[in-house]
Order: C-alpha cells, then structure tokens, then sequence
C-alpha cells in the first residue's frame, strides 16, 4: 500500500521492491523516516566514489531537507565533488574500462587522465584548479595562527566565491555547497589519504606549510565525541554507504564514551543501515554483518539493523529519492 503524497518512484519502490535486496532496501527506507520523524538525527558515511558517481545530484537535497545532520566522508569524496563541480565537462568516460590494457592505462596517464572504474578525473583541469586557491586559504590560515579541520578549509573555498567562475555543473547538484551553505558538521578520517591530503603533506615536505596548521583525526573524533553526547537526546541513526574508514571512524564514538570515558549514559547508535557489496566470510569489517556490531558496544540488541549488499551507486539515489517522496 502506498502513501497519497509519494512521488512515481517512491511508488515504484514500493509496489515492486518487495523481496530480498529490493525488500530490505524498502524496511530501511522506512525506518529512516522513522527516526526522522521520531526527532532522531542521522549521520551518512560516504565511502568510495560516491562524488565521482555524482550522488550529490541528489544528496544535495538531502542536505537542504535536513534529512541528514552529520556527515563522515573519505578526502576523496570530500574533494571529488568540488573537481565535478569545477571540471566536469574535462571528465572522461571511459565505458569499456574492462578492456583496458596496461599500455591503455599508461596512455591515460600521460594524458593526465586519472581513472576511477568507468571514469577519468582531469588532473589539470580538477586537481591543480583547486591547488592553488586552497593553498591560499591554507597559507593565510597559517599567518593568522588559525587552524581548521579539512572539511572548514574547503568550506571557505567553496563560501568564498573563489570558484564561481568554473562551475560547469548546476550549483544546487553538489552536495558539497548544500554543506558549506549549512556549516554542516562533518568527520573526514584519513583525509591525509586523499589528493589534497598529499598535496597539503607535499608543502608540509617543502616547508611552505606547518602540519599543524590543519586539523588531525584525534581532534575529528573529540569533536564527534562531543556532537554525538550534545545531539543524542532522541537517538542517532547510523547510514553507512560502502565501508572503509568513513563508517569504522565514527561508529567507535558510541563504545569510545561509555568504555574508556566512563559515561555509561551514552546511548546506542538507534539505528543501523549499511549499503555493502563486501562479503562476510573474508572477515573484512565492512562486511560484517550487524549483529557483530552488538559484540562491540556499537548497536543495542533492540536497535533497527538493515544490510543491504547491492551497488550503492544504485541504491543510494532509490533510498534518498523515497526520503524525497520522488
């Protein structure tokens, strides 16, 4: 049965996604609106190449609705949709990746063409386009004595207008600006992993730049310590697209608190989904399933726990469009 105010594919999903994967993805779905509608706030992990796949076509909207309060994300997600957003009309598909041969791949990066899967990121028109204005703003930073966290260094670059004249995307598809615009609050473990991280550590190298003047992940987990015990009054759900350090970083604050801080009020996480194509017998932690999680201190046994192991470039956008009533 489905609700009068639903859209065509909230519809969709719910007259034919009715079993297994599809049927998970639906329960999901709804107990997200749940905890929303509960006053539950809810953080989204962003891992693997989610802004390469363009997700904030949407994700952006999601932002903007206030369906999402928190965010943990990798660097490269981080970065990846301020280089769509700057450079997309350089990107290059590349549909047949599976063919490629070495010599294929070597051509492409001589042509400074860096491929994620069916994708090839301009490292001229991406990666060097954005280089020289957030050394600036991290320079300057530097010279004020002022330190920030990655996310509010790109947050400055995108608010400071700097960009505008390379936007060659609709500004309302990144979901990057939808953040900036809101100063919403966000972990970014292992950003030093990520192009900027590099080229930040590269200055570090050259003396140009102090390590100190960016923050660390110790300082990204004290922060979420303390957004987590401030916000958790009704509850915090846990949306965790992929695995990786984005969903293992901040699902530890939970047993962090109330093991090693001794605050023994500290309350599950209240709800629990992951998107996961990784299998649980290759003991990976991305595919453990999330009853494991209960072992850990993470999830209570009466906390609502979804898996869904399909591609989360395709459920994803099905989930965030039926929170839209798309």
């Amino acid at each position: 049965m489905t609700t009068t105010n639903q859209g065509c594919i909230s519809q969709f999903i719910e007259n034919h996604f009715l079993h297994f994967n599809a049927a998970s993805l639906v329960d999901a779905s709804k107990a997200y609106k749940g905890q929303l509608a509960n006053g539950s706030k809810m953080l989204v992990s962003l891992a693997g190449a989610m802004s390469t796949a363009e997700i904030g076509k949407i994700f952006a909207e999601i932002i903007r609705q206030d369906k999402v309060h928190i965010i943990s994300c990798t660097g490269a997600n981080l970065e990846e949709d301020i280089m769509n957003l700057v450079a997309h009309s350089h990107y290059k598909r590349v549909p047949n990746y599976r063919d490629l041969k070495p010599q294929d791949e070597w051509d492409l990066l001589l042509k400074g063409l860096n491929r994620v899967t069916d994708t090839c990121i301009p490292e001229e028109e991406a990666f060097r386009r954005l280089q020289k204005h957030i050394f600036k703003i991290w320079k300057e930073a530097e010279e004020e004595g002022e330190r920030f966290f990655p996310h509010e260094f790109m947050y400055k670059l995108l608010l400071s207008g700097v960009l505008e004249d390379y936007y060659e995307i609709d500004i309302k598809n990144s979901w990057m600006y939808a953040a900036a615009e809101k100063n919403l609050p966000m972990v970014v473990p292992g950003w030093e992993d990520s192009t900027m991280g590099n080229i930040f550590a590269s200055y570090v190298l050259k003396g140009e730049l102090k390590a100190s003047t960016m923050k660390s992940g110790i300082e990204y987990m004290t922060f979420l310590a303390d957004w987590y015990t401030n916000n958790s009054e009704n509850g915090i759900g846990f949306f965790q697209i992929g695995g990786g350090i984005a969903g293992d970083f901040p699902i530890c604050v939970v047993p962090m608190l109330y093991q090693d801080m001794e605050q023994e009020d500290t309350p599950f996480w209240s709800y629990f989904c992951q998107i996961s194509d990784s299998t649980t017998s290759y003991g990976s932690y991305s595919g453990a399933v999330p009853n494991e999680k209960i072992t850990w201190g993470k999830l209570d046994i009466d906390t609502p726990k979804f898996i869904i192991e399909s591609d989360a470039t395709i459920v994803a956008p099905l989930i965030f469009a039926y929170l839209l009533n798309m």
